[in-house]
């Protein structure tokens, strides 16, 4: 089975979303030149730009020598010079550097260098949800319903480890605030990650912006996140009922340009009827979604764990289980050709970081004698050794002119000559 058409979903936010969000809009520098060292990382690609931060493909140092590929997260001036920002994204990211587990991306340092701001995070080869929706309705395809339901999945397996965090020996939930298709990375071999967890409670408290601060991303909150009011776990399980209704609908929850903003939407909660599907045993899927997007709190899966255990009961009896390496497997028949030369000429620029510049040899070419007499200062100069750029195609051949020799040739003949008188006597 599949989702059916994906189009919907792909649509920007068009609407009159950010009442409160246009406080954190900021205009973006141009990015770097690269490759640039920012602590112990080497940026050498610039793959994206968000809300808050330009975003490189980098590699990082560890002990011995060895290296290995991580995300860094610049985060914009105006946000790394606040120091209320810095201090709260501090300790959000010590809190998310301790989550460990196969659903979340790890969190791999944070520091600041030369007054920029940076947070460097495991590096996930495949896409996000929202570009495998991009890429599935530009390429005619459709996400399998199977494949859709283990995305869920994994994304609630990750939030419920979260939910159930403890800090020496006690609770000490840690709310995600912005599950949406962006913040959920499916790799190539099928893994699925929750990425960014503490970013949004960061950036809301220090732009004073509350729970309206996450620009774009009002069509996945709870109602009671597009209030404003204090969250608990159950917010995330509402983002992760929108994130399957969507899939299993194939369009977006909310309009962004329907007459009322996203925000609003968001408030009111309220959720149209899924589509027939023909799906075995459907009524019992679209309870489970009804669930999970129920408007008044109490009514809805008081855990994540709660809305996994009924998920997959539902894929089992339906026969809709699928694995991570089927995943992967469809992910790299789709999606591979169209990635694949975008992963070797960042393996290629590694590889050129790695070697460090070339050399050139550049031989300085004898001038002719001056005349008069004058002596020739050039003519034993040795050779110039210039570095170049890896762009350059090719190394310079030019050779100098080799000094005349004919003397030196006919000293030898006379020798062998009168040697050769010699011995004949």
């Amino acid at each position: 089975m599949s989702t059916g058409s994906t189009a919907e979903l792909l649509e920007p936010p068009r609407g009159k979303v950010r009442e409160r969000a246009k406080k954190v809009r900021v205009a973006r520098p141009a990015t770097r030149a690269l490759p640039h060292r920012l602590g112990r990382c080497t940026l050498f690609d610039h793959i994206g730009r968000g809300g808050m931060a330009d975003i490189y493909l980098a590699r990082a140092e560890a002990g011995l020598g060895a290296s290995r590929l991580v995300v860094v997260k610049e985060v914009l001036p105006n946000l790394a010079d606040s120091p209320r920002f810095a201090e709260l994204l501090a300790s959000e990211a010590r809190l998310a550097a301790q989550l460990h587990h196969a659903n979340i991306v790890q969190v791999e340092d944070l520091g600041r260098d030369e007054g920029v701001l940076y947070i460097a995070m495991e590096y996930v080869e495949g896409l996000d949800l929202r570009e495998i929706l991009r890429r599935c309705a530009a390429h005619g395809v459709a996400l399998p319903i199977d494949f859709s339901l283990l995305v869920v999945g994994g994304i609630l397996r990750a939030l419920d480890y979260a939910h159930r965090f403890r800090i020496d020996g006690a609770a000490s939930p840690i709310i995600h605030r912005d599950v949406s298709p962006s913040n959920v990375l499916v790799s190539f071999e099928g893994e699925v990650k929750l990425c960014d967890f503490g970013i949004a409670r960061a950036l809301d408290a220090a732009t004073g912006t509350g729970q309206h601060g996450i620009e774009g991303k009002a069509g996945y909150m709870s109602p009671e996140q597009a209030r404003g009011d204090d969250l608990d776990p159950r917010a995330d399980v509402f983002a992760a009922g929108i994130i399957l209704w969507e899939l299993l609908a194939g369009r977006r929850l909310y309009k962004a340009n329907a007459p009322t903003s996203l925000l609003a939407q968001a408030c009111a909660a309220q959720i149209p009827d899924l589509p027939t599907r023909e799906l075995a045993h459907e009524a019992k899927l679209y309870a489970i979604v009804a669930r999970a997007l129920a408007a008044d709190r109490a009514e809805r899966y008081a855990s994540s764990a709660e809305m996994l255990r009924d998920l997959e009961g539902y894929a089992m009896q339906a026969r809709l289980m699928a694995s991570p390496l089927r995943l992967g497997t469809w992910m790299a028949q789709h999606f591979g050709s169209d990635v694949i030369a975008e992963r070797r000429g960042r393996e290629r620029a590694l590889r050129a970081i790695e070697r460090g510049p070339v050399v050139e040899l550049r031989p300085i070419v004898a001038e002719p004698k001056t005349p008069l007499g004058t002596a020739d200062i050039h003519a034993s100069a040795p050779v110039a050794l210039q570095p170049t750029s890896p762009s350059e195609a090719s190394i310079a051949t030019t050779k100098a002119p080799r000094p005349r020799r004919v003397w030196l040739v006919a000293m030898a003949v006379a020798v062998v000559l009168v040697i050769a008188f010699v011995s004949s006597r």
